[in-house]
């Protein structure tokens, strides 16, 4: 699917030409899942499935059509006033487009009434980005319709602040500002939340949809408590100041890329396993993520911190940086690791998702993990080129392990089409 698809269903819909279409990529939750709400770096991977915005101005009140519902046969329009821009029923689709009209008007920008036609081929609650596409590609739209010119960084923030401030969803930046920039990219999601483009990788992605829909908002609560619960016990301990003055009363406060393991450790033991459990996920993925991240950038990396981050023997990483292709190796053995933290350590995987984690790896694949909050959704693999993905894809199909995947390719972010 192009723009062209969504010019021709927008002149359909409307029955007049669009001012113009923009479009914004999914993404793969690459490394570091479930850590940008805490205020970790992320790294996302933008993909060549987005979502496309058709708009023009509209002479009277906000009307926007989902070309997705329509094919579902439920209800797809949203029509609303600019006096009258609240949220309803807290499902509702509409909601995204109206908490985006509210984070313009609340920024003071004059967003004038508009006719959007959406079309995406990003599948929704399946672990890809669905609403940050959605709202980083309707949120350029209504940038480049009203003529404020703003750049991507901004576009992704609005984005944010529509979803976390104005509809409440628990989410952290990763989704808006993946889907704003695209590409290979680290995301930190502190002040001032820079983003920097990575070396691209060798191999390709294969995304496997699981089929098991779920819902962010059910999962991040409960983590984000659990973290809470075992940060106020371990305030009401005999800490040494050094480590008291990292932490915080609430997971968002805890400066996480300066605790150590070693030194955190003789007092996370006497938590409840929970807690315990959630805050070793946070500093182990950190870690690894650091390690994977000079691999790709191409720094050196010793064999004791391989052996360290990754429980491999000497041998092991002998043998793992001797090949030709050991950068995608690693990257990809800290892909498998991170899910194996997700699943032991966050909960937030499930036996069927594992399963088909280790056949991927079983069957050839560098790596792979879950993609988003987890609990259902995408499976995300490297693997070495796109025949071996299209076999693998061939024999998780085949065996019944998922209903569809995709072979993708790294895409570049938000885009205006036809301006």
């Amino acid at each position: 699917m192009t723009a062209n698809m969504a010019i021709k269903e927008f002149r359909e819909f409307f029955n007049e030409e669009p001012a113009l279409v923009a479009s914004a990529p999914g993404r793969l939750d690459f490394l570091n899942t479930h850590q940008d709400y805490k205020g970790l770096p992320v790294v996302a991977v933008g993909i060549n499935l987005r979502t496309y915005t058709a708009i023009s101005l509209s002479q009277g009140n906000f009307v926007v059509a989902s070309g997705n519902l329509r094919d579902e046969g439920v209800k797809f329009i949203d029509e609303f006033s600019q006096s009258n821009v609240g949220l309803v029923n807290s499902k509702w689709f509409g909601n995204y487009v109206r908490a985006l009209v509210m984070a313009f008007m609340r920024r003071g920008y004059g967003i004038r009434p508009f006719r959007a036609w959406i079309r995406s081929n990003v599948p929704m609650s399946s672990g890809l980005g669905s609403s940050g596409t959605l709202l980083v590609s309707l949120s350029s739209a209504i940038s480049a319709l009203n003529g404020l010119n703003l750049d991507r960084k901004l576009i992704a923030e609005i984005a944010y602040e529509a979803e976390h401030d104005i509809m409440g969803v628990p989410c952290g930046r990763l989704d808006q500002y993946a889907a704003a920039f695209g590409d290979i990219v680290v995301i930190e999601t502190k002040p001032p939340y820079n983003v920097t483009t990575l070396p691209r990788l060798g191999g390709v992605f294969l995304v496997i949809d699981t089929g098991i829909r779920h819902s962010t908002a059910d999962i991040h609560p409960k983590r984000q408590l659990e973290i809470d619960e075992g940060l106020n016990k371990l305030l009401s301990m005999d800490l040494p100041r050094n480590l008291r003055n990292k932490l915080g009363a609430h997971y968002w406060e805890v400066r996480w890329d300066e605790v150590i393991e070693d030194e955190i450790a003789p007092f996370i033991s006497e938590l409840r396993d929970a807690s315990r459990r959630r805050m070793l996920y946070t500093l182990r993925a950190n870690e690894s993520t650091k390690l994977a991240l000079r691999v790709i950038r191409g720094e050196t990396v010793g064999i004791t911190e391989i052996e360290r981050a990754l429980g491999l023997s000497e041998a092991e990483v002998d043998s793992l940086l001797s090949s030709y292709d050991w950068r995608e190796a690693f990257v990809g053995r800290i892909m498998t690791y991170q899910h194996r933290l997700l699943s032991e350590y966050y909960d937030v995987s499930l036996p069927a998702i594992d399963e088909l984690v280790n056949f991927l790896v079983s069957e050839g694949a560098y790596g792979a993990k879950l993609s988003g909050a987890g609990l259902g959704g995408s499976v995300i693999a490297l693997v070495r080129d796109e025949d071996k993905a299209k076999d693998l894809l061939n024999k998780v199909l085949s065996r019944g392990l998922a209903p569809r995947g995709w072979i993708v390719s790294i895409d570049s972010g938000v885009a205006i089409h036809g301006q």
